[in-house]
C-alpha cells in the first residue's frame, strides 16, 4: 500500500525544483521533506531521486510520479461525486508542458472558459515544440503540448492542427543584408534567432530552402524576446502568423522570402487514466484549438 504523503513529497520536490520550496508548498520544513523522501526510498528499497540541482527523478521516481499524477485527477472524480470528500475545497491544478509559442498566442483564450466553468488552476511548464514530451516521460506534468506524434506509455495523443510560421524580419535588417533583394545563398551569412539549442525549426526551413550548411544565430529563449529582437533587426526568424498580423499590416516586420510560410504540426498528449477532467480538458481542446490553428 502506497503512503501517499511520502508522494506527495516527492511530486512536490519535483514540480518545485528543490527540497526547500517543496517544503513551503506542504507547509513542513525542509528536514520533514527529506526524511519523507528517505522513507519512501527505504520502501521501495532504492533510491526515488538524483540529488541534483534542480533534483531530478530516477527510473523509479518517474514510476511513481506518473502514479501521483494520475491519482490526483482520479480523486477529484471521486469528490465531485461525494463532495463530503472534499474538505478543502480547493481548485483543482493541472500541470501541463507546452510550448511558448502556443503560451503567447492562443492557449490562454482557447482554455480560459473551461478553466473558468471547470475551477480549474493551471501550473505551466514551458518547453520547446521538439522535448515537451520529456516531462510527461518523467512523470512531471498531467498532459502536454507539443510537436511529437508518438505517444509515451500509459498516454494518448491528438491532433489538434498547425501553428503556421513565416520567417520575418524588419526592413532595416533586409535592406542591410540583402540590399539587392533577398538571396538565398547569402541567407546563412544573416543572422537568425532561434528559439533554443533544441528548437530546429530554422534548420527546416533553410533545409527546405536548399541551404544545408551551417547558420549565424543568437540565442534566445523568450517568446516575448525572440519579438523584440526580429523587430529590432538583430536577425530574422521564424515567428507565428497569428502574432505579427499588425506589424505584418504597419511594415514593421516583412517576409525574407515571399510566400514561404512552414507549418509546425501540434499534438495534445493526456494520461489514460487521467479521469474525467483531463477528459473533459481534451474534448474542450479538440473543438477550441480549430479556431487557432491550421488543419492537419
Amino acid at each position: 500500500m502506497f503512503d501517499y504523503k511520502l508522494l506527495a513529497a516527492l511530486a512536490a520536490v519535483i514540480e518545485q525544483g528543490g527540497f526547500e520550496r517543496a517544503a513551503q508548498v506542504l507547509g513542513l520544513s525542509q528536514s520533514a521533506i527529506s526524511q519523507r523522501i528517505k522513507l519512501l526510498e527505504a520502501r521501495v528499497g532504492q533510491p526515488v531521486l538524483v540529488r541534483a540541482t534542480p533534483p531530478s527523478p530516477t527510473e523509479v521516481g518517474r514510476q511513481l510520479l506518473n502514479h501521483v499524477q494520475q491519482v490526483r485527477l482520479l480523486e477529484r472524480d471521486l469528490q465531485r461525486q461525494v463532495p463530503a470528500l472534499d474538505e478543502e475545497g480547493i481548485p483543482e491544478r493541472l500541470r501541463i508542458a507546452l510550448n511558448a509559442d502556443s503560451l503567447a498566442t492562443w492557449w490562454a483564450v482557447a482554455v480560459g472558459p473551461f478553466c473558468a466553468e471547470q475551477q480549474v488552476l493551471l501550473d505551466l511548464v514551458v518547453e520547446d515544440q521538439e522535448v515537451g514530451l520529456k516531462r510527461m516521460r518523467a512523470g512531471e506534468v498531467a498532459a502536454c503540448l507539443c510537436g511529437s506524434e508518438r505517444p509515451v506509455a500509459g498516454a494518448r495523443s491528438l491532433p489538434l492542427g498547425s501553428m503556421r510560421y513565416r520567417a520575418l524580419a524588419s526592413p532595416a535588417f533586409m535592406a542591410r543584408y540583402f540590399p539587392q533583394g533577398f538571396a538565398v545563398e547569402r541567407l546563412a551569412r544573416a543572422p537568425a534567432v532561434v528559439f533554443g539549442p533544441d528548437d530546429f525549426l530554422q534548420h527546416r526551413y533553410l533545409a527546405s530552402l536548399g541551404v544545408q550548411e551551417g547558420f549565424l544565430h543568437h540565442l534566445c529563449p523568450s517568446s516575448e524576446g525572440f519579438m523584440r529582437m526580429t523587430e529590432a533587426g538583430l536577425g530574422w526568424g521564424l515567428v507565428p502568423e497569428r502574432q505579427v498580423t499588425k506589424q505584418l499590416a504597419r511594415g514593421e516586420l516583412v517576409e525574407i522570402c515571399a510566400d514561404t510560410p512552414i507549418d509546425v504540426p501540434l499534438y495534445w498528449h493526456h494520461w489514460r487514466n487521467g479521469g474525467q477532467l483531463l477528459a473533459q480538458l481534451t474534448e474542450h481542446l479538440r473543438h477550441s484549438a480549430r479556431d487557432w490553428l491550421v488543419p492537419l
